[in-house]
């Protein structure tokens, strides 16, 4: 379903997207792909950093810009304490109205998440990561975790096909 998930310095990972979605022809895709994974691969560090320092952290997101350039993407409420489901509306809202816009190209929104292990069926704690890009690939990334005397400890990658819901047509 994936390919190998590679360390580098600090437990960070790499990881190579599924091909799970379809496009027009393979050189979208592939583009599409490598663009995404551009994205997921500057988003998973933030997360790890978060979960060792504070075991948890808030969802946010990341775009990939028409000049090529990641930016971050936040959502702000008026309320001291917004609950998860909030800040992913507010940030999916960002994102929606930067792909009308044709600001975006692609885009990723990070999140903690529940899951349920396809290899045991067992739940998991897992990092999010919702995937999308303008020309029909979206997916949803999870890596499993647990943390154990303060230390992230990562599973099995798993991707799942998205809800293609940022860049509507």
């Amino acid at each position: 379903m994936f390919s190998t998930v590679k360390k580098y310095s600090l437990r960070c990972i790499y990881v190579t997207l599924p091909f799970i979605a379809s496009a027009a022809n393979g050189q979208t895709m592939n583009t599409s792909r490598a663009e995404s994974q551009q994205l997921m691969n500057a988003a998973l560090p933030f997360a790890e950093q978060m979960l060792e320092r504070h075991g948890e952290f808030f969802p946010y997101g990341l775009a990939l810009n028409t000049e090529g350039k990641i930016v971050s993407v936040a959502g702000h409420s008026e309320q001291q304490q917004p609950q998860p489901s909030e800040i992913i509306q507010i940030i999916k809202s960002g994102f929606i109205e930067g792909a009308k816009s044709g600001q975006y190209k692609a885009t990723a929104l990070v999140y903690d998440a529940r899951v349920t292990l396809p290899s045991t069926g067992n739940k998991s704690d897992a990092i999010a990561i919702s995937l999308n890009h303008k020309y029909d690939y979206s997916v949803i990334v999870h890596l499993p975790y647990k943390i154990e005397a303060g230390k992230v400890i990562f599973g099995e990658l798993f991707a799942m096909r998205g809800e293609n819901d940022i860049f509507k047509k």
